[in-house]
């Protein structure tokens, strides 16, 4: 092997390596090329003088389509007229030996075919914090190649130093099996380029053009994701449009249904690894997700949902989305209320509401695991209990209706039986989060639930001193519904569903140091904002969260820390 480069440093890396699932003595380090290669490996240790081999995999659902923004493709269609597979590996080593707390150098190289060695540049990794080691930990959520998020992520490292891991609660990305979204959207703001101070992102404000690189801090810091919406990709078509497949999820058992009716026809050896991939592929999914990165996979949902312990704080990340509908209740709406005039006698054509990704509600397998993860002796001994998902349980945003329950489908007819309209409601009484959840989390002792969704910055407290925040404001915003604002709720369905404030019946809490004021000089319990970027920050040291904002409509100006909290009772 070579021990020096001879090429430009990550010339031909597609990714800079990121740390993950961090353990006692061991973390694992991850990157990706486009080509398999010879070998990829890890030079780790004071003098790079040690290695281990990593495993190559290939990502099996990358592609791009019409509306990819990646090489000279800067408008739809120009060179991808349909969905293309785009060949993608993963390399992941894991480094062994380590000694706890302490920080050693390390880089990476993979060998393409021709004997030419790619180089990563020199960062350094660790094992898990041990218990009492002070970290500061970011807490974001939302990125989706928001045109702030590079500025965001930069102004997280000129501000924080260092970060030692990463909080992400859900919607890293817009369209999952898109490879663009992930790694080199030609607009300069994917998703690892922005984690890892390779972006490179015009921000235009106010006539002002400024660049923003991101920050520096997947290298060094692991990062832990929740599932979110925007990690679960629809049915599968070689043909459709990629947004077009992310929009067409259906529940698992129309799939499981629809397979029952013709599975003697496509599957007549009755081989399980046929029926599983043809569910998955006329349902949902989230492989994409999965196969990027290594989290714990102990529970029966695998890496959807899980828990770990980072020095004082055990974490415990679970899968709280629902597809996203339009609230529309035209005609042509196949949205969150209703189905399409036109779809209303093909049931295949359905898109069955909001429906929920993985069950929550009591009995159900995640929430029976939850329950015994909240009497483990890791979390019940841990100074900081902390829950991340991402779907608000309370919220002045948007995505917080309708409740989070699975949907009331209701089928009205013509005499003649025909369908004549096909609708959904959500029960409020049945909301799986308020009804169900947070008294369990209350009593278990969580400390802070964490998670995004609406693209705001807001936060509160329960009478019982639980700390909730949503800081999901990184790059746009849908708004924040308080007094005369209110929610698009159609005509027929406001007296249901709450179209102001916080539908779980908390008043959100007016930030403690540096709030924003109205246009009366009054002081607002929220961020949302197009032009003002917020993330959070959690001190482990202190117990306190910090929330810090950034005007990029001046560049040049200071980042503000506006709040903070501390999450011990």
């Amino acid at each position: 092997m070579l021990l020096a480069p001879l090429f430009p440093v990550g010339a031909g890396l597609l990714t800079d390596p990121f740390l993950q699932l961090p353990a006692a003595n061991s973390v694992r380090v991850v990157w990706f090329t486009e080509f398999a290669g010879r070998e990829s490996f890890v030079q780790y240790g004071s003098n790079l003088d040690q290695t281990t081999i990593a495993q190559t995999t290939q990502l099996s659902r990358m592609r791009e389509d019409q509306r990819s923004r990646v090489d000279n493709q800067e408008e739809d269609g120009q060179v991808y007229t349909q969905p293309t597979d785009r060949p993608i590996w993963r390399h992941e080593a894991e480094v062994q030996g380590l000694t706890p707390s302490q920080r050693i150098p390390y880089r990476v190289g993979s060998m393409r075919d021709n004997g030419r060695m790619e180089w990563s540049g020199r960062y350094t990794l660790a094992a898990v914090p041990a218990p009492g080691q002070p970290l500061k930990i970011l807490l974001t959520s939302d990125h989706q190649l928001m045109p702030m998020t590079p500025a965001n992520l930069q102004k997280v490292t000129e501000t924080i130093e260092p970060i030692d891991a990463v909080f992400l609660a859900g919607d890293l990305v817009n369209i999952p099996d898109r490879a663009s979204e992930w790694f080199d959207d030609n607009r300069g703001g994917a998703f690892f380029p922005s984690l890892q101070g390779r972006a490179n992102r015009l921000l235009e404000q106010n006539g002002v053009g400024t660049r923003y690189r991101g920050g520096k801090i997947l290298q060094s810091a692991p990062l832990f994701p929740a599932l979110g919406n925007h990690e679960v990709m629809g049915r599968f078509s070689t043909e459709l449009p990629l947004n077009e497949q992310y929009n067409d999820p259906v529940p698992i058992e129309n799939a499981v249904a629809l397979y029952a009716k013709i599975a003697a026809q496509i599957n007549p050896g009755n081989d399980p690894a046929i029926a599983q991939t043809w569910i998955k592929n006329h349902s949902f999914n989230s492989d994409t997700y999965e196969e990027i990165f290594s989290l714990p996979n102990t529970s029966p949902g695998g890496e959807k949902y899980y828990a770990i312990t980072l020095g004082d704080v055990r974490l415990i990340s679970l899968d709280a989305c629902n597809t996203w509908r339009v609230p529309s209740l035209e005609p042509n709406a196949r949205g969150r209320y209703r189905e399409r005039d036109v779809d209303l006698s093909d049931a295949n054509k359905w898109g069955y509401g909001q429906h929920i990704f993985e069950p929550i509600a009591p009995g159900s397998p995640q929430y029976s695991w939850l329950e015994a993860e909240l009497n483990r002796p890791e979390f019940q001994q841990a100074k900081y209990k902390i829950v991340m998902f991402h779907h608000p349980p309370h919220s002045l945003g948007d995505n917080v209706v309708p409740p989070y329950t699975n949907p009331t489908q209701i089928i009205d007819r013509f005499p003649d039986g025909q369908i004549k309209s096909v609708r959904y409601e959500y029960p409020i009484d049945r909301d799986y989060l308020l009804r169900d959840l947070m008294p369990l989390l209350e009593k278990a002792g969580v400390q802070l639930v964490f998670y995004g969704h609406s693209h705001l910055w807001n936060r509160f407290d329960s009478p019982g001193g639980m700390h909730f925040l949503e800081s999901s404001n990184v790059g746009n915003t849908y708004g924040a519904f308080l007094g005369e604002t209110r929610r698009s709720i159609p005509i027929g369905f406001q007296p249901n569903y709450v179209p102001s404030g916080d539908p779980g019946g908390l008043t959100a809490i007016v930030p403690s140091i540096s709030a924003l004021l109205d246009e009366n000089g009054k002081p607002q319990p929220y961020i949302a904002s197009n032009e003002i970027t917020v993330f959070s920050i959690l001190d482990t040291a202190t117990g306190l969260v910090s929330s810090y904002r950034f005007d990029a409509r001046q560049p040049e100006g200071d980042v503000v820390r506006f709040d903070e909290f501390q999450i011990v009772r």
